[in-house]
């Protein structure tokens, strides 16, 4: 192996711990925490969850494998099985990233009408969509034989062998990327742009009577002006910053990965194996920003994780206490003797 399969070997094998870490502590803090459950993005980001799970044990160990390797991993029913998981895991998170848009766009432009816009039901039916529309194109593309390992990434994923098919593999890929990313960046940058113009709207009527309320306060102390001065910048500058991460992430992981599956399409361009490797890379760390992005950053995960964290420490507290007690405990005088 070189090094740049060494270091490619390394990158993966890290994100494939990392997102299983993550992406487990975002289940236990669903499981835990009630409040959690309760909440209706809570279905899309547990089946966001649940797509980058096995996104990372299922995609990610073969690619590792054929890195290694530099073949196939396994039989080709095992690739058809991996590669089959691989397009339809891929097209479910970029569809729930979507789905969270829009509960975010109901809930921020449509506050008053939110609960009775999205409802269990409602997201009930969503997510049934994104699985129908995730199993469609990977379930054709298993039908025609269009699932194999691709040396070029190093994984099993979308792969024409006979050149016969050339030309209907080629739509079906233009219109499987039309469909699975183009729309759910469509629908990303229309839902969280207008959620950004509701923010910075109300942002301005609180700057307004911020302002108002520094004028007739002639007392004030200068340092608590400067304090609020300051947190009326960054209140600005919050929403701005959560919503270019959201669709700054969403590019930045699939985009490269994308472009390059459809210029590969075109006989003219060649392209380094490193880099459709790395591109490969690229599109599974959506799998371990997913939940710091859209769960373990937020307040509320924030305070669920660590009252797991305060549990499991005091329990473990109890124990060895217990344990170094007990010793203690046989070497005392019994009264009952």
């Amino acid at each position: 192996m070189s090094i740049w399969e060494l270091l490619l070997a390394f990158v993966v094998v890290l994100l494939m711990l990392v997102a299983l870490l993550a992406n487990v502590l975002v289940l236990m803090c669903f499981l835990y925490s009630a409040d959690i459950r309760k909440q209706v993005p809570g279905l899309f980001i547990l089946n966001l969850t649940f797509c980058n799970l096995l996104m990372a044990v299922s995609s990610m160990p073969l690619t590792l494998a054929g890195i290694i390797y530099k073949s196939q991993p396994g039989g080709d029913q095992v690739c058809h099985v991996v590669g089959f998981l691989e397009t339809f895991l891929t097209t479910n998170s970029m569809l729930s990233m979507a789905a969270l848009s829009i509960d975010r766009w109901i809930a921020v432009v449509f506050p008053l009408s939110y609960h009775s816009k999205m409802r269990y039901r409602d997201a009930a039916l969503i997510l049934s969509y994104t699985w129908v529309h995730s199993a469609s194109f990977p379930i054709v593309a298993a039908s025609l034989s269009w699932l194999g390992f691709h040396h070029l990434y190093a994984s099993c994923t979308l792969y024409n062998k006979r050149p016969e098919d050339r030309t209907q593999f080629v739509i079906f890929t233009g219109v499987f990327h039309a469909l699975s990313f183009l729309l759910s960046l469509v629908v990303l940058c229309f839902t969280y742009l207008k959620v950004l113009k509701v923010a910075r709207f109300h942002c301005k009527r609180i700057d307004v009577i911020t302002m108002q309320t520094l004028v007739l306060l002639v007392d004030i102390h200068p340092s608590v002006r400067e304090r609020c001065l300051e947190e009326q910048r960054r209140r600005r500058q919050r929403a701005t910053k959560k919503i270019s991460t959201f669709i700054g992430t969403f590019i930045l992981c699939f985009a490269p990965y994308v472009i390059t599956r459809l210029v590969e399409l075109s006989s003219v361009v060649h392209i380094n194996s490193h880099w459709g490797i790395i591109s490969k890379c690229l599109a599974y760390s959506k799998a371990v920003s997913d939940p710091f992005v859209y769960s373990l950053l937020r307040h509320q995960y924030k305070k669920t994780w660590k009252d797991i964290l305060n549990k499991l420490l005091k329990r473990s507290s109890i124990n060895s206490s217990a344990l170094a007690g007990e010793p203690h405990s046989r070497n005392l005088p019994q009264l009952s003797e």
